[in-house]
This record gives structure tokens, sequence and C-alpha cells, in this order.
């Protein structure tokens, strides 16, 4: 079953339960899926959906910071329980060794030296990485590793 298909599923099940907050979730995760869609004209595969997913965490995870600086822990944990349900069509995250263990295969394969070289090491992990872990720690590591 496609992903695309396992969240139509799932937002049916949220509607017969009558679970609004899932319902909500899914069907904007849906509307940024279709939106994409349009705006590219393509249909997008498991990868592209996964992207789209990625985005709205990070939207998130964006909002109940400002909930929380801003005091609202209502709106925060209504973000926070969105936040669970789009991480369940998320891969399985890599850990912090797998994580540094392809960093140092970035740097070897591609030869990267210094911090010039950063950029082709990203080009390198972004593929095998993508929406299995957070980019801005991966960056911050292969910065440590190239300094």
């Amino acid at each position: 079953m496609s992903l695309k298909a396992r969240i139509t599923e799932d937002m049916k099940a949220a509607m017969r339960a009558r679970e609004t907050v899932r319902l909500g979730a899914l069907r904007l995760l849906l509307a940024a899926v279709k939106q994409r869609e349009i705006d590219e004209r393509i249909e997008l595969d498991d990868a592209g959906i996964v992207a789209v997913v990625d985005k709205q965490i990070k939207q998130r995870r964006d909002s109940i910071e400002q909930y929380q600086a801003a005091k609202r822990q209502d709106l925060a944990d209504s973000e926070r329980f969105e936040l669970e349900v789009l991480s369940a069509y998320m891969p399985q995250q890599l850990s912090g060794d797998e994580i540094a263990e392809l960093v140092r295969a970035a740097i070897a394969e591609t030869g990267a030296a210094s911090a010039k070289d950063m950029g082709r090491a990203m080009n390198w992990l972004k593929p095998k990485m993508s929406g299995r872990a957070d980019m801005t720690v991966v960056s911050a590591q292969v910065k440590a590793a190239l300094a």
C-alpha cells in the first residue's frame, strides 16, 4: 500500500471514529500533498510524500516554539498532537551512530577536506538521509568533522 493510500485510509478511519483533531491533521496533510501535486503537475511517490510530511513536521515544531514563547500551552498541545499524528508517516529515524557513520562515508567518498567542501558532502548525504534524520543535526556533524 502506498503512503498516500495509507493516509487516506487513516483519514477514513478517523472519520468513522469521530476523532476530529486527528482527522483535521490528516486532512491538512492530504491538502498539502495535493497542493504540491497540482503545483508541480506530478503524481507524488512515497519519497515526495515523505518530503511533504517532513515539511509539515517542521512547521509544527516551529509553531510549538512560538506558542510556548507566547505562553499558549493549549495551542502548543494541539500542535504537539498533530506532530505525533504526522510522525507516524515518517520512515524509521537513523540513530546517532548511523548518522556519524554516514557522515564519515560522505567525507571519504567526496574527498571533502575543509568547510569549503561541506556542500559536496551534504549533497551526497541528503538523498540517503531524507526524512530519516534532521538535516540541521547532520549539517552540524559534517561541519564538526571538517573543522
